[in-house]
């Protein structure tokens, strides 16, 4: 079924020798919503689950969020918060105020997908309110994804303007390209926030990442990190566990219960996910044919690869062909 060419050969050498920074090159952004708000209090904001991230850093005073299981915890200035798959939460300048949908707020836009927002009465016009630098990011993979799926609900991360020191000019970059309104801001303004999620992944990677499985946690075992970002950035290659397992000079049944230990899956499982959701990524946004699609993931024939995409994504490649770029909706 499968081209064997590559079989016996060792995974590429990684361009960079950094898993982390390898594994990332596969997460770009279609899109995104950037925002300014100047909250005073008290004030409480719900955001309901969407199909797309959300970040935040909090540039001055302390707020309040709620993750998806009820919890509370304080971000202080200085602290970030990625919601990678865009599960439902709120911000409040309190855990006892009530919350109001974020669509319920006025907001002033200043261009496409850049957008200002300011609360305050008259009596607190003098009070420093809590700045919040915030954003929608639509992804180029969907949330089932491995780089996704595998991300918790909420990635914290404290004192992140310490840690990674380029946060505030880059807050500062994207508030100049929104201001000056040239031609191309909208593209820089979204590679920069390329660049902001990255920072806040490391960051919680490199500072701790609690019980998490995944790649995630494959990427603090430089070995396995390797081996990860490997699969990542070739998706078509035709990897077998002993291939994997020869990378890292381990036997087949040593490494195989290493990786499903660390990461959560079976190697074979894991490539196969990766490589499914690559061919939905090639249908979609590369627009190619479905054969086509089969031919560089190396099976003989369209139906073999038809039958092995719907078990992984739930719908035949038919479903995802020609389906339209991601839209950024206006605010």
């Amino acid at each position: 079924m499968l081209d064997r060419s590559s079989k016996n050969s060792s995974p590429s050498v990684s361009p960079t020798g950094d898993p982390l920074t390898d594994i990332l090159r596969g997460l770009r952004l279609d899109g995104v919503q950037y925002g300014r708000c100047e909250m005073k209090e008290p004030w409480g904001l719900e955001f309901p689950a969407q199909d797309a991230a959300r970040f935040y850093f909090v540039g001055q005073k302390a707020c309040w969020m709620r993750m998806p299981n009820g919890d509370w915890f304080e971000m202080k200035a200085g602290d970030a918060v990625l919601v990678p798959r865009g599960a439902p939460h709120a911000l409040a300048s309190s855990p006892d105020v009530p919350t109001t949908q974020f669509k319920g707020y006025e907001v002033t836009e200043i261009c496409k997908n850049v957008y200002c927002m300011r609360t305050e009465t008259e009596a607190e016009s003098c009070v420093p309110g809590t700045l919040l630098f915030c954003g929608t990011m639509y992804f180029n993979l969907d949330s089932l994804h491995p780089l996704l799926g595998m991300m918790p609900d909420v990635m914290r991360t404290h004192g992140l303007e310490e840690h990674e020191p380029s946060i505030p000019h880059l807050l500062e970059a994207m508030a100049r390209e929104i201001k000056m309104e040239r031609v191309g801001s909208a593209g820089i303004v979204a590679r920069l926030a390329d660049v902001l999620a990255a920072s806040i992944i490391r960051s919680w990677v490199e500072r701790g990442c609690g019980d998490s499985k995944g790649w995630i946690a494959a990427v603090r075992d430089r070995e396995l990190g390797k081996v990860l970002a490997a699969i990542h950035l070739e998706p078509n290659r035709d990897w077998s566990v002993e291939t994997l397992a020869r990378s890292m000079g381990a036997s087949r049944s040593g490494f195989a219960e290493r990786f499903a230990s660390t990461v959560g899956e079976t190697p074979a499982r894991y490539v196969t996910q990766v490589r499914m959701h690559q061919a939905r990524q090639w249908l979609t946004h590369d627009r190619l044919r479905i054969a086509v699609v089969a031919n560089r993931l190396g099976y003989e024939s369209e139906a073999a690869f038809s039958r092995a995409f719907k078990r992984v994504i739930g719908a035949p490649p038919s479903h995802f062909r020609g389906e339209d770029h991601i839209e950024v909706p206006n605010i």
